[in-house]
């Protein structure tokens, strides 16, 4: 049996019965029993919750390549195969949600890459890898459009393979280095290495100079936040 069959094969059967629901949107919206049918503001995908009830997953960081696997065998199969990165080592269970239910009307199926988070702060240092696949008895879409945190990889061609360039990491790690703000010049003497400029920082991060308050404690993996002492040096910095 061909490689790329048993791969696929094994996805089906640790997926169980996702497969024999036509509509892959459909089979991952679909209610509890005894609980109802949504209504259509709660069509969008939210992401799953712990036995707390607080939110376990988040979108990914970045993803990096979105292709699709086509099974030689009945019953037709493909299955949807994306990677990405995540902010800190840690994060598992990757998987892709479709953002709405039913056939979108431009054809494009459109998925978020989440994966559960890290119950505690992290330390800037190495991206970790994250993949997730989602198995389809069909693929009644003219294109696939993966999400993350920070960028969209649309895969137009069926039959193919689409990347995008993974992110920089200007703070992996950063602690020590001397805070350049945006517009700022940096202190003379100091090798390249040595600063961490601000422009270079992810859009969403949040730099807090000595005087600065802070006014949003709630959880965001994807989002980084820097400290910088009296002297100009980031004295700490973690993805929350």
């Amino acid at each position: 049996m061909p490689k790329l069959d048993r791969m696929l094969r094994v996805v089906v059967i640790s997926l169980g019965g996702l497969v024999a629901v036509w509509g892959v949107a459909v089979a991952q919206n679909a209610p509890p029993p005894n609980q109802g049918t949504a209504s259509p503001a709660q069509d969008t995908a939210q992401p799953p919750t712990n036995a707390e009830g607080s939110t376990a997953s988040f979108p990914v960081l970045a993803v990096t390549s979105v292709e699709i696997l086509h099974s030689s065998h009945d019953p037709s199969l493909a299955v949807i195969a994306a990677r990405g990165l995540t902010s800190s080592e840690g994060w598992d269970e990757g998987t892709l949600v479709p953002l709405t239910s039913g056939k979108p009307t431009d054809g494009v199926l459109d998925l978020v890459l989440v994966a559960n988070a890290p119950q505690d702060a992290a330390s800037p240092g190495t991206y970790g890898p994250i993949e997730a696949v989602l198995p389809v008895p069909e693929l009644p879409f003219t294109a696939v459009r993966v999400r993350s945190a920070t960028n969209t990889v649309t895969l137009k061609d069926l039959n193919g393979y689409a990347e995008a360039k993974p992110p920089d990491n200007p703070c992996g790690p950063c602690v020590g280095k001397h805070f350049v703000a945006k517009g700022a010049t940096a202190p003379a003497g100091l090798a390249a290495t040595d600063l961490v400029r601000q422009e270079d920082l992810p859009p969403d991060a949040r730099v807090l100079m000595p005087t600065d308050g802070i006014r949003d404690m709630r959880t965001n993996p994807n989002r980084l936040t820097v400290i910088v002492g009296e002297d100009g040096r980031i004295v700490d910095a973690i993805w929350e």
